[in-house]
């Protein structure tokens, strides 16, 4: 587990391995709310390591370094396969180990990370909505490449139950328009383009007396920038919050990456997109099916001369932009 979305994305995998007998072990990664998340589910996990940062050099030596504690914590345990989502670092040392690795990705154009971790496993799983094509040059044929249905969201939110009171614990005043709002993921090697749009939706939220907006940071840097604006009508949590079920009871979702984007649409919740990067396939797919919309999208425009709709923001993803000009209402029925 290398970064939080594993948490999600691996508990029901590895709940379903467990319950067909099969030893799991869990190792962990320090990298933002990766390791409370795992405490939040209740799961043991050996620490190795921490993560890189933004410089590229820096990122190379942790990769050096949890790589080789990786390996000398499994030499001799008799593992038989080493599953991932988008973990180099278990890649290399599986591979050094002698053991398979299975690894799953859903975004095609990480590339530094794929020409690793691709080209090592015995086994890459990606949604079937990324073009096969796409993925050949990081050595990944069809003897290798195993492709699902959907997107990766939907399965491990199967079993989700919503937790009725975490927006009371979180602090959110339930009478405004609740937003989620989720910052770039700036650490990340594919995504290094500002993205203006980002701070401009964050300021507009922030400053309209009707919303109530959650954002949740994916760096401690994240979390001391937006609390230093001091935006009145923000919430920035201090620690690992159930964020699928701020989610899933909120009015509307801004985020500029994707595992929150597709969270959002697997429960219904409308969300636009304020992402800087290339867009995936798995993106791609849901905005021309208009589940997910980005706040660029020329047809958004034209809402932009509507005001006082009088209808709840849940009913259309398009009202956002009523939002921004602060004539949506709050959805008061969270049940």
């Amino acid at each position: 587990m290398s970064a939080p979305a594993h948490v999600l994305v691996l508990r029901p995998i590895i709940e379903r391995l467990r319950a067909a007998g099969h030893d799991v072990t869990v190792t962990s990664r320090e990298y933002t709310q990766t390791q409370e998340l795992l405490e939040l589910h209740h799961m043991d996990h050996t620490p190795i390591g921490k993560h890189g940062g933004a410089s590229r050099v820096s990122k190379l030596m942790r990769l050096i370094q949890r790589t080789s504690r990786m390996r000398g914590f499994g030499r001799g345990k008799g593992f038989d396969l080493a599953i991932a989502h988008g973990s180099n670092d278990i890649a290399i040392a599986s591979r050094m180990l002698g053991i398979p690795e299975a690894n799953m990705h859903d975004y095609e154009f990480a590339v530094l990370q794929h020409h690793v971790g691709c080209r090592l496993a015995k086994r890459v799983i990606f949604p079937d909505s990324v073009p096969p094509e796409r993925l050949r040059r990081f050595g990944v044929g069809p003897e290798k490449l195993f492709q699902y249905p959907g997107f990766k969201e939907e399965y491990y939110l199967a079993d989700f139950e919503v937790d009725p009171g975490v927006l009371d614990r979180v602090g959110v005043d339930t009478e405004r328009v609740v937003v989620i709002v989720r910052p770039p993921p700036d650490v990340s090697l594919y995504h290094r383009k500002s993205n203006p749009l980002f701070p401009q939706v964050l300021a507009r939220v922030g400053t309209d007396e009707r919303v109530q907006a959650v954002v949740l940071p994916r760096t401690p840097e994240q979390r001391e920038y937006v609390k230093h604006l001091a935006l009145p009508s923000l919430i920035v949590p201090e620690h690992a919050v159930d964020g699928q079920s701020l989610v899933a009871l909120a009015d509307l979702v801004v985020s500029a990456g994707g595992t929150m984007n597709r969270e959002a649409v697997a429960l219904g919740t409308p969300v636009y997109t304020t992402y800087g990067g290339r867009l995936g396939g798995v993106d791609e797919a849901l905005i021309r099916s208009n589940r997910l919309r980005p706040l660029t999208d020329p047809r958004a425009l034209e809402l932009e001369k509507k005001s006082g709709q009088g209808e709840r923001v849940r009913r259309d993803p398009a009202l956002l932009v009523d939002l921004m000009l602060g004539a949506a209402e709050p959805n008061g029925d969270r049940d």
